[in-house]
């Protein structure tokens, strides 16, 4: 098994994750409603093409094509049976990019949500969920990922599955939920509710944090709620290129590079090791990043008003914690884009 990422995170500061799936993808041709994951097989070279451009941008680390590569989420598409078969493509197409590189890149395995609800109001049980991550992330080991990397998760009940699915596997990984709803998870997890939540797993990640949600300002928020609970285990710092909006038929993000280089740098400050981008992230994004992370030096933790100085205002009066601490609405899983 490879430790490629536990060696990275023991020798460098910081390491610069990829961007967007989806919007990269819908870039290149990819139709609304389409599931990416069929690329893999059907068009291997722009996917190819994804994982390089991550990597000629400056990434150190680049999450596979496979986010709902699962069972559930296929059945959409008449490919519940593909599951495996999908995931092992896209770390084999991501370990080639990797390996024809030249330097040392990370190829991880990206798992995303089943799509379904578990707990009391839902209807997907623990050793269901067990089982299609287990399926999912065999697949991806098998095609060569270094490490498992399930995201954009809401539910603490789904993420518990999913670390044991990959204690099952005996697989090094890492895991980030969306903190969306007024600094909470659609499931009402707040930022201080996952750092307990790691830290009381049997298989502690080799990294954690948060990914997608609104914009950066919101996520920042949540990263310094984790730099404030003093957790020990690295964090990882994937937010989105400013805010969605919708224009000429199209969803567009309004984060320019340079916001994004100011993001990286002050989540940096504040604590993150994995620091990446989700919706909306180009490659440009991504050069600019990691500029602005090797020239500009660490600096002092940034207050909240630096943040919302630096990169707009929050969408909302607090983060979910303290005396801003209000549930959340339930609803479902989102893809990533």
């Amino acid at each position: 098994m490879s430790n490629a990422l536990t060696k990275a995170l023991e020798t460098r500061d910081w390491l610069l994750a990829d961007g967007a799936t989806g919007t990269n993808l819908f870039n290149m041709g990819l139709q609304s409603g389409d599931a990416p994951e069929f690329w893999n097989r059907d068009e291997p070279e722009k996917i190819r093409t994804l994982y390089r451009n991550a990597v000629e941008a400056g990434s150190d680390l680049f999450l596979t094509n496979s986010f709902g590569a699962n069972a559930s989420r296929l059945k959409l598409h008449d490919a519940a049976d593909k599951a495996y078969d999908f995931s092992k493509l896209a770390a084999e197409l991501g370990r080639e990019v990797a390996d024809a590189s030249g330097r040392d890149i990370i190829v991880a395995g990206s798992v995303g949500p089943t799509g379904e609800i578990m707990g009391a109001a839902g209807t997907l049980s623990h050793e269901s969920a067990v089982e299609m991550f287990e399926e999912t992330g065999r697949g991806l080991l098998d095609g060569g990922a270094d490490v498992l990397w399930v995201e954009t998760i809401s539910a603490p009940e789904e993420f518990r599955a999913a670390a044991e699915a990959f204690a099952n596997l005996d697989a090094p990984w890492c895991g980030t939920m969306s903190f969306d709803t007024a600094g909470r998870t659609m499931m009402g997890v707040t930022s201080e509710d996952l750092v307990k939540l790691v830290g009381d797993l049997p298989n502690t990640p080799l990294a954690f944090g948060a990914n997608c949600g609104v914009g950066a300002s919101d996520l920042l928020r949540t990263i310094k709620g984790f730099s404030n609970a003093d957790t020990t285990t690295p964090v990882i710092s994937k937010g989105n290129a400013g805010i969605p909006k919708y224009v000429d038929g199209h969803i567009h993000y309004d984060g320019t590079p340079e916001l994004m280089a100011e993001y990286a740098v002050l989540a940096r400050d504040l604590g993150a090791r994995i620091i990446g981008g989700c919706c909306g992230t180009l490659p440009e994004h991504l050069k600019a990043m990691r500029a602005a992370l090797e020239e500009r030096p660490k600096g002092a933790q940034p207050s909240l008003e630096l943040i919302a100085e630096k990169l707009g205002g929050f969408s909302s009066e607090g983060d979910g914690t303290g005396e801003d601490a209000a549930p959340a609405a339930r609803r479902r899983s989102r893809r990533r884009d």
